[in-house]
């Protein structure tokens, strides 16, 4: 019996938590560390590896993707979804700034309400969706990456240069946030006399160089998955592999217990994804696109964010 594709995730816990080099990292938390990891997901027959063994709220998960690949920087377009997960960084430099200490549902509602306030304070800076959609050389021209990748699939789909990345040197500390899911490359497996499979089929590898093992990582997986599914709709192959490499793969302290019981789960079946339409650009999807069918899983655990 083949065994469950979500213990690759489960290993890295438990390697973390028996082997991890404790150390400290820049939130002041501390973490256990490795570096190197990697996982692969088989996404051939519709698998969508959302996490069972506890619950990962996947639609904000894919609402976060869409708005990176829409080119957003702003948290309003988030909280617009009811989406808070950027939350931390632009309230603590508020609070920083303006030595107010106001709560976080009072200052979401006044970036929500107020758009001169959100333009003020919700901007996150040139992160993800800017980079991915409108990088801006030095010669000031823009270079849409995400566009990049379709076109090229589309032209020539054996090349090896079919990439983007986050990684701008010259405007990182104008983030928020310095990337941590950096680089995304693409491959094409064409068919093959055998006759396993009849239209090519796109597989992405995704570089992240910090990965909050416990938080952020089932997320990542699953928005990476979410946009693969996208990119392939679009050039009309059907999808591969998901290959996922973590540089400084790490288990921050105040996450132990909430691990320890993780690892202490069974994984359940992963669920299938299906997207209702092809629609008419990589634009134009949003989250009703995606038809999510049998995702079961434990309950949720909760931890706090290390900002």
């Amino acid at each position: 019996m083949l065994r469950h594709p979500e213990h690759q995730y489960l290993d890295l816990i438990a390697n973390l938590l028996s082997q991890g080099n404790r150390r400290m990292d820049r939130t002041g938390e501390g973490t256990l560390s490795m570096f190197g990891a990697t996982m692969r997901f088989d996404l051939s027959d519709g698998t969508f590896p959302v996490f069972t063994t506890k619950k990962v709220f996947w639609k904000t998960s894919v609402k976060e993707m869409l708005w990176f690949v829409g080119g957003k920087t702003n948290i309003r377009q988030l909280l617009l979804q009811n989406v808070t997960i950027w939350t931390d960084w632009p309230l603590a430099k508020y609070r920083r700034e303006t030595g107010q200490d106001i709560s976080q549902a009072a200052f979401e509602a006044r970036i929500v309400d107020d758009e001169a306030f959100a333009a003020r304070w919700g901007d996150l800076g040139p992160v993800y969706g800017k980079q991915w959609r409108h990088w801006i050389d030095n010669n000031g021209r823009e270079h849409d990456q995400l566009a990049y990748v379709i076109d090229t699939l589309r032209s020539n789909p054996a090349s090896r240069r079919i990439l983007f990345h986050a990684w701008n040197v010259g405007e990182l500390d104008q983030m928020a946030l310095h990337p941590c899911h950096m680089t995304y490359q693409f491959h094409v497996r064409f068919p093959e006399p055998s006759g396993e499979f009849t239209r090519p089929r796109l597989s992405m590898m995704v570089h992240q160089r910090s990965c909050d093992i416990f938080l952020g990582v089932p997320f990542n997986v699953c928005q990476q998955a979410a946009l693969l599914a996208m990119v392939a709709d679009q050039v009309d192959m059907d999808m591969g592999e998901l290959v996922w490499i973590g540089g400084d793969t790490h288990l921050y302290l105040n996450h132990l217990d909430q691990a320890r019981l993780q690892v202490s789960r069974e994984p359940k079946p992963f669920p299938k994804l299906m997207l209702r339409r092809k629609a008419a650009s990589i634009n134009d999807y949003s989250i009703d696109d995606f038809d999510v069918v049998n995702y079961v899983s434990h309950d949720k655990i909760a931890a706090p964010v290390a900002v």
